[in-house]
């Protein structure tokens, strides 16, 4: 007796799908935007890493991590694609968790050390924010294994938004009518204080409001 296989068609990729690939190239672009001001940190030099030299490693890893974290989250909300083929989905989420958690550890490292050289308010700021980054992708994680998807995409949600707000901050903070206002360890706290937490808040508006609607019938 023959055994039936399953033949998967390829992805059925249509007119509908344009506006996500586009999001995932405008992220791309903008990751690499961000993150190509590093790029002299690749001589890993001390004259290049300066206060970050005895940490450099713990940069690279953030950095690197960071830009992947960017790339494969923003898959994650392609509705499409995720239904197409949940292993997929799964696979790409295990990236996404293992690329926060090296970013955001690699975060705590380097605010409890080198981010002190600039001021105690900074350091504080990127432990803060690392934390709360590392918690949500946790929760979002732990959703998932419980099999409460609704609450894993709410906390997806949330985690990705501070994802991106450390490319929000990041480029906000080098505005010249920015740099205007202090210097970088001045106008940088706030910037990432806002980079993340109002996001969040516009969020949780959007989502109370949603549940307040009256479902049809009742």
């Amino acid at each position: 007796m023959q055994k039936s296989t399953t033949i998967r068609k390829p992805f059925p990729f249509s007119l509908t799908d344009i506006i996500p690939l586009l999001i995932w190239i405008s992220i791309f672009f903008m990751a690499w935007l961000f993150m190509h001001p590093a790029d002299p940190y690749l001589a890993m030099t001390r004259e290049a890493l300066g206060r970050y030299f005895p940490v450099r490693w713990f940069l690279i890893a953030h950095i690197t991590s960071g830009g992947g974290s960017l790339l494969s989250g923003a898959i994650q909300f392609w509705p499409k694609l995720r239904n197409y083929s949940p292993l997929l989905h799964r696979a790409v989420g295990y990236i996404y968790l293992l690329a926060v958690l090296v970013s955001s550890i690699c975060a705590l490292v380097l605010a409890s050390t080198a981010a002190y050289a600039l001021s105690w308010a900074y350091a504080f700021t990127l432990q803060v924010w690392a934390s709360v980054w590392i918690s949500a992708t946790f929760i979002a994680f732990w959703m998932a294994v419980r099999k409460q998807f609704k609450l894993h995409k709410e906390w997806m949600i949330r985690s990705y938004i501070i994802t991106v707000a450390f490319l929000v901050s990041g480029f906000a903070s080098r505005l010249p009518v920015m740099q205007q206002l202090g210097s970088f360890a001045e106008v940088s706290v706030p910037l990432f204080w806002m980079g993340w937490a109002v996001p969040l808040y516009v969020y949780e508006i959007i989502r109370s409001s949603s549940f307040g609607k009256k479902k049809p019938g009742r």
